[in-house]
């Protein structure tokens, strides 16, 4: 699975020990999953949670959805056994939390060779050292963890997240520097459509790639804000043609709609329709799955 490539809208938070909501997640048009070991798991439920996940990793068809394994860190009783046993496992990606430097990526990089590493950045040491963080040869990805961030900093709740935006912008800077894929943290108010609209839209004008979100009512709209718009396809396929007869005429820019189009718009033009064209498949995918889903019932 090239993770790069594929949409990343709507990644919904699962706790770890839940069997039942494992089963439910299939039938869910989601992106991604994360399957929570940490926050969500009482301590003395996490080593069952981890033998539970392990199994369904392993048994269960959650279809075209990633599957994000978060591991409690590595200085709790957990963390080791937690990232020994997802090496191997059919994780997609592991999810290191509370990352604050390079090094804690090495130590589980170190305990999981062969699975792609993603790091939660929930801490203002972790947004002062995103640049780093990001530029470990292992590290393919960073979830904000904004409730973390907002309590660490001491912030008060708006809806305009100022009190967040210089370590949002931290974090996507130094992800995109590196290539990485950046999502961005959860709206709590999960009862809140205009709420979580209006953050998501925010998230996406700033440049995350989706939303981690924690309830399914919230999937249609992460959905819908961070996949390409009806509009916005149209005007990428109408500046690619402009572009395209342009050049053939021996020119280096074009105009659509009264403005200039020049080979910087042909890359987010195009990268557009890319996006487009893989949502599509996915949700072909997701309608394949649950076709099979009511056969095999």
């Amino acid at each position: 699975m090239d993770l790069r490539a594929r949409p990343w809208r709507s990644v919904l938070y699962i706790p770890g020990s839940r069997q039942r909501a494992f089963e439910k997640a299939c039938d869910l048009a989601i992106d991604a999953i994360i399957f929570d070991l940490e926050d969500a798991v009482a301590p003395e439920e996490k080593v069952s949670a981890r033998s539970l996940l392990v199994h369904a990793l392993r048994v269960t068809d959650f279809g075209p959805r990633a599957r994000i394994a978060r591991i409690n860190g590595l200085d709790t009783p957990w963390g080791r056994d937690d990232a020994r046993a997802m090496a191997g496992s059919h994780a997609d990606v592991v999810l290191i939390p509370k990352v604050g430097c390079a090094a804690d990526v090495e130590a589980v990089a170190e305990l999981v060779p062969d699975i792609p590493l993603w790091a939660m950045i929930e801490s203002p040491r972790g947004v002062l050292n995103a640049a780093e963080i990001a530029a470990h040869p292992r590290m393919q990805g960073f979830v904000l963890g904004t409730n973390d961030l907002a309590k660490d900093l001491g912030a008060r709740f708006r809806a305009d997240r100022l009190p967040l935006m210089t370590s949002l912008q931290m974090a996507l800077l130094a992800a995109r520097a590196e290539g990485l894929i950046c999502l961005d943290g959860v709206y709590n108010a999960f009862k809140d459509d205009n709420g979580h609209k209006a953050e998501c839209a925010q998230g996406r004008d700033l440049g995350f790639d989706g939303k981690t979100i924690i309830h399914p009512r919230q999937i249609a709209v992460a959905n819908a804000a961070f996949a390409p718009g009806e509009d916005e396809i149209d005007l990428a396929r109408r500046q690619i043609e402009a572009f395209e007869a342009a050049q053939a005429q021996g020119k280096g820019v074009a105009v659509v709609d009264g403005k200039i189009v020049e080979n910087l718009h042909i890359v987010t033009a195009r990268q557009t329709l890319a996006k487009a064209e893989a949502i599509a498949e996915l949700t072909a995918l997701h309608a394949a799955q649950e076709e099979k889903l009511v056969q095999e019932a």
